[in-house]
C-alpha cells in the first residue's frame, strides 16, 4: 500500500520519520518537483480551457515556420 502526504516544514517531515520508524515502516520522503510559477500553470490551464472551447487558430506548417524564423 502507498500513501501520499503533504509535508509543508522540516518539523512535519521529522515527525513523520519518527512515526514511520516507530512502525517499523519504510518512509521516502521526496522534494516537490512542481515548483512551476503559478502564473505560468494558470496560463496553461487557461489555454487547454480554450481549445477544449474550440478558440484556437488553426494554421499551416508553413504560416508556422514563418512565426517561428
Amino acid at each position: 500500500m502507498i500513501a501520499h502526504i503533504e509535508i509543508k516544514t522540516n518539523e512535519q517531515a521529522e515527525a513523520l520519520k519518527a512515526f514511520a520508524m516507530a512502525l517499523k515502516m519504510k518512509i521516502r520522503l521526496e522534494e516537490d518537483s512542481s515548483s512551476y510559477n503559478p502564473k505560468f500553470i494558470k496560463m496553461i490551464k487557461q489555454g487547454e480551457q480554450d481549445l477544449k472551447e474550440s478558440k484556437g487558430v488553426n494554421m499551416t506548417i508553413e504560416e508556422l515556420q514563418k512565426l517561428c524564423k
